[in-house]
């Protein structure tokens, strides 16, 4: 379906839960958050309705976030479910990867097509700080794991924070020459958790190209990202410039959050609810909230901050 702008909307991200294993300090409180009553958050058959509503209307691939969506409860069966729904092309899913061990072999018989791995840093003592729980080796488990059970082109998704991991940038990149999956570095956004970072601490994806010049232009893009690669290399480089540019001219999504809320943009307040309605009532707001979709977001930068109203945990990471 096209907006008012003429962008075909055919994506659409949903958050499965607002809970997460780990305390990202961009991402979540460190105290985490207080868990909501289940009567405020989508059930399996809403998120199902709603994505069989999406469908109708002309969504074809959907992604599956959280918080941690491998912490959701009968996951495996719910994701089972809506690569069955008609019109569905791509199943898609992004975790910290921490439960993939557990969780990979299962996922992919389920029908979820690929996976991206959250993963800002290389270093153990750097992970248990930026995730505050977290063990570097589960990460790296889970990566593993996702690659036995025969996920391709898996996608590493780093947060580049300046005077944290922006001297890993060359690691990083390596792991692309001699296996075939995408590291996508991803501008640090003032949205939730990352309205309190130093404006010091904002790295603009162009510093990847300065640090690592032997990458090339492969001349297309992936999504979001425009895609860079050794020369020769298995895999390839991604890079995602929330802030220093901004996709809305060929934005094509729009986001489902766990406790039912449609936002036809992630840097706007705007919300619309699905929670207790009908399938076809959910058409009918779906279809209401992509015409409505803004044309484009506001400034963002550290002085003016996302409008989005809650923590990316909340949204859909």
């Amino acid at each position: 379906m096209k907006d008012n702008y003429n962008r075909d909307i055919t994506y659409m991200r949903v958050s499965v839960t607002e809970l997460c294993n780990l305390r990202c300090r961009y991402c979540m409180p460190e105290e985490g958050i207080a868990k909501k009553s289940h009567e405020d958050m989508m059930t399996a058959e809403e998120t199902l309705m709603a994505v069989k509503a999406a469908a109708a209307l002309g969504i074809r691939k959907i992604r599956i976030t959280g918080g941690e969506p491998l912490v959701k409860r009968g996951i495996v069966k719910l994701c089972a479910a809506i690569a069955e729904i008609p019109g569905i092309e791509e199943l898609c899913m992004t975790t910290n990867g921490t439960l993939l061990p557990r969780f990979a072999k299962d996922l992919k018989a389920a029908g979820v097509s690929r996976l991206n791995i959250s993963l800002d840093t290389l270093d153990p003592e750097k992970y248990r700080h930026i995730t505050r729980l977290g063990e570097l080796e589960d990460a790296m488990a889970g990566l593993r794991a996702a690659e036995k059970a025969g996920f391709e082109n898996l996608k590493i998704n780093n947060v580049l924070m300046g005077g944290f991991n922006d001297d890993e940038i060359g690691a990083f990149t390596d792991l692309t020459k001699d296996q075939p999956i995408e590291v996508r570095f991803i501008e640090l956004m003032p949205i939730g958790g990352g309205i309190g970072f130093d404006k010091a601490e904002f790295v603009s994806c162009d510093t990847v190209l300065e640090r690592v010049p032997e990458l090339k232009s492969l001349n297309r893009e992936d999504g979001v990202a425009r895609l860079y690669a050794f020369p020769g290399a298995a895999g390839r480089v991604g890079l995602i410039r929330p802030v220093s540019c901004d996709f809305c001219q060929g934005c094509n999504k729009i986001r489902l959050t766990a406790d039912g809320k449609l936002k036809p943009c992630l840097h706007s307040d705007q919300e619309i609810s699905l929670k207790g309605l009908s399938q076809p009532q959910m058409e009918e707001v779906l279809q209401r909230a992509i015409m409505d979709k803004p044309r484009k977001r506001e400034e963002l930068n550290a002085e003016s901050p996302s409008r989005a109203g809650r923590d990316m945990n909340q949204i859909g990471g």
